[in-house]
């Protein structure tokens, strides 16, 4: 139901009587929505409350007289999209979480930095992605095979090509540079079904999508200069998490 909702910028009416406190309209919003809602906080802008729902960011009042979804909150002072950070931190994970042994690896300069993406290869925006990775100095890159079979029916056939190759990391950069797959038939053990269980768990719904060092999630191709930034950023934040929990 909340899908067919979020397209909908402007908003159905809700009727409630009392005021109502987070919890108050946590439950209201899970009965009106027949979905769970992951948490409600105080926006700090107009009286609404943030409520994060399957993945999706809604806003509504405090009497739950009315809601917006699929819109996105800006700071009318700084210009700052308050949605997009907040969807930034509500969907971070642990990146020492991830599975690291099932990615590609690739290795830039001394490693120090490190990201990790889940891309299709039959993705236009991943291979304009594996070009701007040659930029960024200094990181360890982490490659999930990530097909989209409703997309793409023979990504997943691909995938497993590249993962049995005796090089991965070569076959990767071969097919996105000519196209041409790797000599076998993808028979080997691979963990592409596992992959794909693991992107569901993260609602990972597009490719590329990037996982940074703090665990924030950006999905789409980025420029260079946008993947060096995020690093920066990332690698500040992953520090400030590190020294909090000492």
């Amino acid at each position: 139901m909340l899908k067919k909702l979020l397209p909908l910028a402007l908003a159905s009416l809700f009727v409630a009587t009392v005021n109502a406190d987070e919890a108050d309209i946590k439950k209201a919003m899970e009965a009106k929505l027949g979905a769970k809602v992951e948490s409600v906080t105080k926006s700090g802008y107009l009286g609404l409350y943030e409520v994060y729902s399957e993945g999706n960011i809604l806003y509504t009042d405090d009497k739950m007289t009315a809601f917006i979804a699929g819109g996105q909150l800006i700071d009318g002072k700084t210009m700052k999209n308050v949605t997009e950070e907040r969807m930034r931190k509500l969907t971070a994970i642990k990146f020492s979480e991830l599975p690291l042994d099932r990615a590609i690896k690739q290795v830039r300069g001394d490693g120090k930095r490190v990201l990790a993406t889940f891309e299709d290869p039959n993705c236009g925006y991943c291979k304009r992605l594996a070009k701007d990775l040659l930029n960024p100095d200094n990181v360890e890159i982490y490659t999930f095979l990530y097909p989209i079979d409703t997309l793409h029916p023979d990504a997943a056939r691909k995938s497993r090509q590249i993962w049995c190759a005796a090089d991965r990391t070569k076959a990767w950069d071969d097919f996105f540079a000519t196209g041409a797959l790797p000599d076998n038939k993808g028979d080997c053990d691979n963990p592409v079904a596992k992959l794909a269980e693991l992107g569901a768990k993260y609602r990972v719904n597009a490719t590329p999508t990037v996982v940074f060092a703090d665990g924030s999630i950006v999905p789409g191709a980025m420029p260079a200069q946008r993947i060096e930034q995020e690093l920066k950023t990332a690698d500040a934040e992953a520090k400030k998490l590190a020294a909090a929990k000492k």
